[in-house]
């Protein structure tokens, strides 16, 4: 790298990060799990058509693939998905693995060291009906014959003719062509559920539960059910929670007292409660009461923010606009941290021994396989270990930063400025930058390394990453601010720290730019329409029509997610309207890019095929590029390519950047 820096314009600096390296790095591994002395997880592979591969870590710590191309380990359950595998070791030796295979959403069971030739075996069916079946969240149970999991079977054509129970699928195969051999262990009375955890002693089991509108961070139930010798559910009665009280993870500890994360403080901490003789719960007792999160928003079934360890201990992922691995001891409510770069823990742990493994990365380092020995308070990374593809000096120092919003309010945000060690700008020139949007909402961004926003970064583009109102990692109240403010708090919130940076003299007034996906989509649409604020927008899978979307066009688990967001339909209508990008479409005069999944049922194409119909010949340029095979999130590493090409090529045009090396974008008026 050039020790002399050479004088050039902001956004047109070169950079040795190109799309096809972000591509290459996108996505983190995931779904951690310990088998024996093993540690087994998901990698993502976009080079190979976007599967999930799931990678075994021997004792001895070499890693391979458990299972070759084209096996793609990952669920649909909820669309969002969950934990795709569960895995034991045999009394006689050697794993078995259950998984589900994306493409056919089938249950199948493999002995990775049985002899050479023998592959995986489906355990269930498959069922023409509606989506089908889908599993999640399994357990293996060995000694039971079974795996125990949350079954989404689907009884109708649309999206929302769907059950979800839990079942218990027989490991001999016998169901692979029989829905008639799973064998269902709840009563189905609840719409969604988690998988169920079984107490120390095989005589209880808990899950937890929620229905329709509400969405899991905004109430769920703890679940008990008495566990009889044939492995049949009895009497489950609600123990915790309810409809103003979010619970996303419940387990046991090794005394077979109920561990559960609850915000019914405001802030999600962890309790403890021992099970009464009735089968009642005792008084839960907070283990850490802190104003900071130790657990989040359930979009995936089986996250887990915390785990039990055998000593007593419990690893927990904590924090706020950051997150550490601490070790909670109980008995004396202390929490240690582990030490190291780290500060976004995925929740996802897995305990063996006195060592504790999560996922984790930091603002220099993706995500790597961080294992903490108890013992010593030493961690170290024992797997997916970062490399740098390029020379560190690239990366951007992101700063945590807050900005007041209308009435006052903080909003949060991670601000990454432009940054290229062989490059600085003309005295006096203000930077473009990029105004990111999360998804969700009921997200937040992580303060980890992104070879995304390094690609604009190292070119000579900020990016700040906003917790608008409504982001998870602040408590209740703040994720609070959205109800029924969608469309509002976070295009409001997402100007705010626009305008604060070009006030301030971070940013060039005339060039700010708003980007997001999914709801961060419907964000940069919204913003578009309402605010004057923004040069141009990227505009990516997102949400257009409140109206569409509260009806028939998104999947079951959302179907109702606009009842809090916006208000029921039924009491609200002209609020839907008002709100909706695609009912304002004369109020947009930025150019913009829109980017869509042919294949995306949670924000269908329709919708985006609808806005674009509407702004035909209003003279406002705009991009629409269409990814065949593509469902909500990008995961093909040629799409992803595309996809940031067409995003610097947008900001090239519109911020009159000195660039040749981008595809000229194809625009409509």
């Amino acid at each position: 790298m050039a020790t002399t820096r050479v004088t050039a314009a902001y956004g047109s600096w070169p950079s040795p990060v190109d799309a096809a390296l972000a591509a290459a790095h996108d996505g983190r591994p995931d779904h951690l799990g310990a088998v024996g002395d093993e540690l087994w997880w998901t990698a993502p592979r976009p080079a190979e058509g976007g599967r999930r591969a799931l990678v075994r870590r021997r004792a001895d710590g070499t890693e391979e693939s458990a299972l070759p191309a084209p096996w793609n380990v990952r669920s649909r359950v909820i669309e969002y998905g969950g934990q795709p595998w569960a895995a034991a070791e045999r009394p006689d030796g050697g794993p078995l693995v259950v998984f589900c295979h994306f493409p056919d959403q089938r249950l199948y069971v493999h002995e990775p060291d049985a002899a050479p030739g023998t592959g995986p075996r489906p355990l269930t069916p498959v069922s023409a009906t509606g989506g089908g079946l889908r599993w999640a969240d399994p357990v293996v149970h060995l000694d039971r014959g079974e795996v125990w999991c949350v079954l989404e079977e689907f009884t109708g054509p649309a999206p929302t003719d769907v059950r979800r129970v839990l079942a218990a699928v027989p490991l001999d195969g016998s169901a692979a062509e029989d829905r008639t051999a799973v064998r269902e262990l709840s009563d189905g009375r609840h719409r969604f559920v988690t998988g169920p955890r079984l107490s120390p002693d095989g005589r209880r089991a808990a899950w937890i539960a929620w229905d329709h509108p509400r969405m899991p961070w905004d109430g769920t139930e703890v679940l008990l059910s008495e566990v009889g010798p044939d492995g049949t559910f009895r009497d489950a009665r609600t123990v915790a929670g309810g409809p103003a009280e979010s619970i996303p993870q419940v387990d046991w500890d090794a005394a077979g007292r109920l561990l559960f994360v609850s915000d019914r403080t405001g802030w999600w901490n962890l309790y403890r409660a021992a099970v009464e003789a009735d089968g009642g719960l005792g008084a839960p007792a907070a283990l850490c009461p802190r104003s900071e999160e130790f657990g989040g928003p359930l979009w995936t079934v089986g996250s887990r923010w915390f785990t039990p360890l055998e000593s007593g201990l419990i690893a927990v992922v904590h924090g706020g606009g950051t997150t550490a691995l601490g070790i909670l001891d109980p008995g004396r409510g202390t929490l240690a941290d582990a030490a190291g770069p780290w500060t976004a823990w995925s929740p996802t742990l897995a305990a063996h021994g006195t060592r504790v493994a999560g996922i984790a990365a930091g603002p220099r380092g993706s995500a790597e396989l961080v294992e903490l020995d108890t013992r010593t308070g030493r961690a170290r990374v024992i797997g997916a270990g970062h490399t740098d593809a390029v020379d560190p000096a690239l990366y951007a120092e992101p700063r945590l930063r807050t900005f007041t919003g209308p009435g006052g309010r903080e909003i949060h945000a991670k601000i990454h400025p432009p940054h290229h060690p062989g490059f600085t700008a003309p005295e006096g020139e203000l930077p473009p930058y990029v105004i990111w949007a999360h998804g969700g909402p009921t997200g937040r961004s992580p303060l980890a390394l992104d070879l995304e926003i390094t690609y604009f970064t190292s070119r000579g583009i900020g990016v700040a990453d906003v917790d608008y109102g409504g982001s998870t990692g602040y408590g209740r109240e703040y994720r609070e601010r959205l109800r029924e403010q969608w469309g509002v708090v976070d295009v409001e919130d997402c100007a705010a720290v626009a305008a604060a940076l070009a006030a301030e003299g971070t940013a060039d007034p005339a060039r700010l730019a708003v980007r997001g996906g999914s709801a961060g989509g419907w964000t940069t649409a919204a913003s578009l329409v309402a605010t004057d604020v923004y040069a141009c927008g990227t505009i990516i899978y997102p949400v257009l029509d409140l109206r569409g979307w509260a009806t028939d066009e998104t999947h079951d688990f959302e179907s109702r997610y606009l009842d809090g967001l916006i208000g029921p339909i039924d009491e609200v209508p002209a609020r839907y309207k008002e709100r909706s990008p695609i009912e304002h479409i004369d109020r947009i005069t930025a150019p913009f890019l829109l980017l869509q999944g042919l294949d995306d049922v949670i924000c269908p194409p329709a919708q985006a095929e609808r806005f674009l119909a509407r702004m035909a010949g209003r003279g406002i340029p705009h991009a629409y590029v269409a990814f065949e095979g593509e469902g909500h999130g990008f995961r093909r590493a040629d799409t992803m390519v595309r996809a940031l090409e067409a995003e610097l090529s947008l900001y090239t045009r519109v911020f009159g950047l000195a660039r040749t090396d981008v595809p000229e974008l194809e625009y409509r008026t």
